[in-house]
């Protein structure tokens, strides 16, 4: 791989050496560099008298900047692309805070800022059904995305689901959970929401201890805190699962509003 500061000086020396249009040596040696975006953007200068008149040092810096951009913008769609939401075009800039709906706006705009992946902290959802937990869910994933991290969303019951068909495979859990595990923000939506096996519960015990304290887990469930135990079953698997979220945990009350029947009234 080509040092960053050899790929610096090397688009200077290019940069300087620029016609008014690139001629197919200059485009040989920016894909050799594999930096194949200058040409376009290079192109693009070369159309704007105004860029053109500014001297290269600035003309430079101008050329990072969209190129940076575009690597980003690429990147950030790509990370949301796979982490597979259930609702792509959940946003936060979307959530509707309504009446009746305990929703805090500053508690959401501090989890917006990504702080809580940075500080491996996890994001219980909890509310009645069709609240919006899972657009929060997604919503809070995809800054999570938009931060460059790779996150992930999946239904609790299609996670059991595939571990039940892998595990049977030679070696098929660990891939599993160490799949699962390398997610920096992972969704599990529908959180505890099927009936569970033991298995079940010992799989989750086994993630929830890989993934604890380095990374971020966001949870969208019907089941209030002291509810959870129960839902896993009892006993000391459950105690442990519910003991690892609940000192780095934000907890967010949706309500009991219906958003569907809300919105198909807005």
């Amino acid at each position: 791989m080509i040092p960053p500061w050899d790929i610096f000086e090397a688009v200077t020396t290019i940069g300087r050496e620029v016609l008014p249009m690139l001629n197919d040596e200059t485009r040989r040696k920016l894909r050799l560099l594999n930096v194949g975006e200058f040409i376009e953007e290079l192109e693009i200068q070369q159309q704007d008298p105004q860029t053109l008149a500014l001297p290269f040092d600035d003309r430079f810096q101008l050329l990072a900047d969209s190129v940076y951009q575009r690597k980003y913008n690429e990147k950030v769609q790509r990370l949301i692309k796979n982490a597979k939401f259930r609702l792509p075009k959940a946003d936060i800039h979307d959530i509707l805070y309504v009446d009746k709906r305990p929703l805090n706006r500053s508690i959401i705009a501090d989890l917006a800022s990504c702080r809580f992946v940075d500080d491996c902290r996890s994001i219980v959802f909890q509310g009645y059904p069709s609240s919006g937990k899972t657009f929060l869910g997604c919503a809070m994933a995809k800054e999570a995305c938009r931060a460059q991290h790779k996150a992930r969303y999946i239904r609790l019951p299609d996670l059991l689901e595939e571990y039940a068909e892998k595990s049977v495979l030679p070696g098929g859990k660990n891939k599993v959970l160490n799949k699962y595990a390398a997610f920096k923000v992972l969704v599990l939506d529908e959180w505890l929401m099927p009936e569970l096996s033991k298995a079940d519960v010992e799989f989750l015990l086994e993630l929830t201890e890989r993934r604890f304290d380095c990374t971020s887990t966001i949870f969208c469930t019907l089941y209030k805190r002291e509810d959870w135990v129960k839902r896993l079953r009892g006993g000391t698997y459950a105690e442990s699962i519910v003991e690892r979220f609940a000192h780095n945990t934000t907890w967010v009350e949706t309500g009991d509003v219906n958003m569907l029947q809300y919105l198909s009234h807005a």
